[in-house]
């Protein structure tokens, strides 16, 4: 059963109101790799009537209306992307397609979609139920933040949203006890994982450098970031202020993470795994082509390069699934009437940290002054892939199961820092577990580069590239690793790609075609990086490209296109 999206289905459904309306940027597609549809099914199990408004026409108001208004709040999210990054290439030129619309065209996301959506609620109904908003989109710009777009500091997402709650991070936790709150009139300003607005600062929170003087002020910025990147553990993070204007931004810690078994409830939920009828209408929705299939093994990564954001969205903590629960959701996917054998990925950001973490990170946090693989993998981490390759063992056994995929790619340097059981993932991989090509993400090969990018050096990658090549051989298998890469990474230069693409010529004896153009997304230290143009680690000034064309051109030296 889907969530209901119309009149007709509250009707069905007995429902004269609903409790919370969720409106999202993406087409709904009922699955637990979508934001949205994870909070509206762990809502409806806590006893909440919820429904959800997918794309509405921002121009008119009736889509957004046509569920009514809700008792408790609204829950906005741009959806699975930050709506600028899914409608802007990294050059700012406008997305053509949308994976995430039905159809496939990119005509029904707008910019900056969670300020959009709530400026056209608080347009139609006055003096509504709260505002609350979530996802990626605001995730990333909780605080004030460099926004690459307009090319500026940017205010707190909930002050331009003119929202009253945000909850950042995997929120499940956060909204279901936003949601109890509201619904027995309690107070919710000391409820972990929120942000709000006040005009009186909490005792004993750390204040963070105000927006007006990061917004004028490189070296307050990176101050400031450093702080908030630093306080966004469970464990050890305390409570932020930051001042906009007369009124104050108040982040709260963050929820206790999952433990094992909240996280198998949640992927456990009745979802429908597919896209809801009204979408489906218009077109298809691609992005279903790639998640109906895969499972989703654990969240979290700790692998922090400072290009990504997931450390900052769903933690540094791994939090994997049992086993068990892994195992129901493939027999689900197997007993699907449209399944054809194929489970096209179990992982995550990366695949291979399913089961692996620090102890010492359970009970008092993750180290502030250093990282987990980097520079090199840390002696403390339990780098023991046995869970995994006994996982993977048990789901070749499903039957209707022909194959499973390991497709998300994974981190090499931790692989061969497990002395024990690297050659036994590995050759669990070759003989069963890769459709042909194996992702791995190098992102460079020039040492200062992958050090802004806070990236291991080329020995692991030339090591494991060996290994690989060798266990091939050995089972007659024609498999490839495919290398991704980054151009105009803050640090980058026209010499660093054309070192890069010498040693792939040279080594990897490949021409890459899977190479990015460095996007500087909110609340990362690469983006930090591009707006400062300083080394937040050395205090250095460093070189980065601004300009779009040479931008094109870093990457067209690599892609071959030119190497002058």
């Amino acid at each position: 059963m889907f969530l209901p999206t119309t009149r007709a289905e509250l009707k069905k459904l007995k429902w004269d109101k609903l409790d919370i309306i969720l409106v999202t940027g993406d087409a709904y597609i009922d699955s637990p790799f979508v934001g949205v549809s994870v909070i509206g099914r762990v809502l409806l199990q806590a006893g909440f009537r919820v429904g959800i408004i997918a794309q509405p026409d921002w121009h008119k108001a009736d889509e957004i209306s046509r569920l009514g208004e809700p008792e408790l709040f609204w829950g906005i999210t741009g959806g699975c992307m930050d709506s600028l990054v899914a409608n802007y290439t990294a050059t700012r030129k406008k997305r053509q397609s949308d994976d995430l619309t039905a159809g496939g065209k990119n005509n029904r996301r707008p910019d900056r979609a969670c300020v959009i959506y709530a400026n056209l609620i608080r347009q139609h109904f006055k003096n509504t139920r709260p505002l609350v908003l979530g996802g990626v989109e605001a995730s990333l710009r909780r605080i004030a933040h460099y926004d690459y777009w307009s090319d500026s500091i940017r205010r707190s997402l909930l002050f331009d949203a003119r929202a009253d709650v945000l909850v950042y991070g995997m929120a499940e936790k956060a909204i279901i006890e936003l949601a109890q709150r509201l619904q027995s009139g309690r107070d919710i300003k000391d409820i972990r994982g929120i942000c709000y607005i006040d005009s009186q600062k909490p005792l004993n929170y750390l204040e963070l450098p105000s927006y007006d003087c990061v917004a004028q002020d490189k070296k307050a910025f990176t101050q400031m970031f450093d702080l908030f990147y630093r306080n966004n553990d469970p464990l050890t993070a305390r409570g932020l202020i930051q001042q906009h204007g007369p009124r104050f931004l108040i982040h709260n810690p963050p929820q206790p993470s999952l433990t094992a078994d909240e996280i198998d409830n949640i992927y456990a939920l009745d979802f429908a795994r597919d896209v809801h009828p009204f979408h489906a209408a218009q077109g298809k929705v691609k992005a279903l082509d790639t998640i109906k299939f895969s499972i989703t093994s654990h969240r979290g990564c700790f692998g922090e390069c400072n290009f990504c954001s997931i450390s900052v969205h769903e933690g540094r903590k791994i939090i994997s699934r049992s086993e068990r629960s892994i195992m129901a959701e493939a027999k689900q996917l197997a007993a699907l009437p449209d399944f054809k054998g194929y489970i096209l990925d179990v992982g995550g950001a990366t695949a291979n940290m399913y089961g692996i973490d620090c102890a010492r990170k359970q009970t008092k946090g993750a180290c502030s002054n250093r990282r987990c693989l980097y520079p090199r993998v840390c002696k403390s981490l339990n780098a023991d892939h046995n869970r995994q390759i006994n996982l993977l063992r048990q789901l070749r056994k499903i039957e209707g199961v022909k194959k499973v995929f390991v497709a998300s790619g994974i981190r090499y340097d931790l692989l061969l820092a497990d002395k024990q059981h690297c050659l036994s993932y590995m050759r669990e991989l070759v003989a069963h577990h890769i459709s042909g090509q194996l992702k791995v993400a190098p992102e460079h090969t020039s040492d200062n580069v992958l050090k802004t990018m806070g990236k291991p050096g080329v020995e692991n990658l030339l090591a494991f590239k060996a290994s690989f090549e060798k266990l091939n051989a050995a089972a007659g298998s024609r498999q490839f690793l495919t290398y991704y890469f980054i151009a105009a990474h803050p640090g980058c230069t026209d010499k660093d790609m054309r070192d890069l693409k010498a040693f792939t010529s040279r080594e990897l004896k490949i021409n890459p075609q899977q190479v990015q153009i460095f996007t500087p997304t909110p609340s990362t230290y690469s983006s930090l990086m591009y707006w400062t143009e300083i080394d937040p680690a050395s205090g250095r000034k460093i070189f980065v490209e601004k300009d779009i064309n040479k931008k094109q051109k870093q990457k067209d030296i690599i892609v071959g296109r030119t190497i002058k």
